[in-house]
């Protein structure tokens, strides 16, 4: 359910996969890594357990906040990144990067950077995001 492009239904995805792990349900491999993610970020409990008070609302930098639904998006992301080698090296650039941060979550923050600058970019120029400028990026904070 959560391949779609429809903000509401991802943003649902969440909040029942939260649902199912706080009723102590079994969860399905996706389930199971936001949950994981859901875990690592206490802040955004709250929202979560709130139910879909949170599916419309807006972030927005200009009111100095950042979006968790994108925050955790990214995160899922850069997993799934790891898991496919995609950009081919992502795998081994991030190793050498965890190895000198020590923890996988800040590791995966310091990539966020560097993903969100791609992404941005590639939005401005209507395009997709320039996958070698991105690994670039992450090969730089490994040095």
């Amino acid at each position: 359910m959560i391949f779609t492009q429809n903000r509401e239904e991802i943003r649902r995805f969440y909040l029942q996969s939260w649902e199912k792990q706080q009723q102590g349900r079994p969860l399905e491999p996706l389930e199971a890594q936001i949950v994981d993610i859901i875990v690592a970020h206490p802040e955004y409990h709250p929202l979560l357990n709130g139910g879909e008070d949170g599916l419309e609302r807006e972030w927005t930098p200009e009111m100095g906040e950042s979006n968790p639904f994108l925050h955790m998006g990214m995160h899922l992301a850069i997993r799934e990144q790891l898991s496919t080698d995609r950009p081919p090296g992502i795998r081994a650039a991030t190793q050498r990067l965890l190895k000198q941060i020590g923890d996988g979550h800040a590791t995966e923050h310091q990539m966020m950077e560097c993903l969100g600058e791609a992404l941005w970019k590639g939005q401005r120029a209507g395009t997709t995001a320039d996958e070698q400028a991105y690994l670039r990026c992450v090969k730089k904070l490994g040095n």
